[in-house]
């Protein structure tokens, strides 16, 4: 299969006061196209770091990052942003709705964006798949935390990423409303053939993705397939 992500010998460091911090240190892998892969690991293990490198948010000190094809090192910001809005999608802890617009509102955003018609009926065609039919015009502040993930989840796919990017998707939602994520991200994924990156703590989560890629003091411990297919 081709790959859809390719890091090699990523670095990451940052200055504090007269101290270098290393967060990420010789990480290497790569993610073939349609897969599911998660990244784990305890808190400050560099999981989050490591998600907006690969996303081209930001810059690594050494190392090559190969996305979608393109170079991340050989792009300016602003081609990298053109690189993320045609290609990637983002799921996040804590939504990153836009609390000024309503749910069909919110999904249309990355539609418009892309200057594409018909925005207005391809986001109720994912709401209504992610169970929100008879919430449309709710304001982000009128729906419940599960809710609000459904909308973000409808439009994280809406300008059908190549690649999806979900940094803790269950991090804020009680056991059984975050089971009911998960099955909505797997099935939508499935359905859209899109690359799946989940970063997460939760290690029944990552076992249901075909690779684990295990992190602890900014380092690779493991890397390993699973037995999902």
């Amino acid at each position: 299969m081709p790959k859809i992500l390719n890091i090699t010998g990523l670095e990451k460091t940052y200055s504090s006061g007269n101290k270098q911090l290393t967060v990420l240190q010789n990480i290497s892998f790569s993610i073939e196209k349609g897969q599911t892969f998660s990244i784990v690991g305890p808190s400050g293990s560099g999981k989050t770091t490591l998600l907006g490198l690969c996303a081209g948010l930001d810059q690594p000190n050494s190392g090559t990052i190969e996305l979608c094809g393109e170079d991340l090192n050989m792009l300016s910001e602003d081609e990298r942003a053109q690189l993320r809005n045609k290609n990637v999608g983002f799921i996040f802890q804590n939504f990153q709705l836009l609390p000024t617009l309503t749910a069909l509102e919110n999904v249309s955003v990355p539609l418009e964006l892309q200057g594409g018609k018909d925005a207005t009926s391809k986001s109720l065609a994912l709401l209504e798949k992610v169970g929100l039919a008879d919430r449309v015009h709710h304001y982000p502040s009128q729906l419940s935390g599960g809710e609000q993930q459904r909308v973000a989840l409808a439009r994280a796919f809406a300008n059908a990423p190549s690649i999806l990017f979900a940094d803790e998707p269950t991090g804020n939602l009680d056991e059984d409303t975050g089971e009911k994520v998960i099955q909505l991200l797997f099935e939508l994924n499935q359905e859209a053939g899109t690359t799946l990156v989940i970063i997460t703590h939760d290690l029944d989560l990552a076992n249901r993705t075909q690779q684990i890629l295990r992190l602890k003091g900014g380092q690779i411990l493991t890397n390993e397939r699973t037995a999902v297919l």
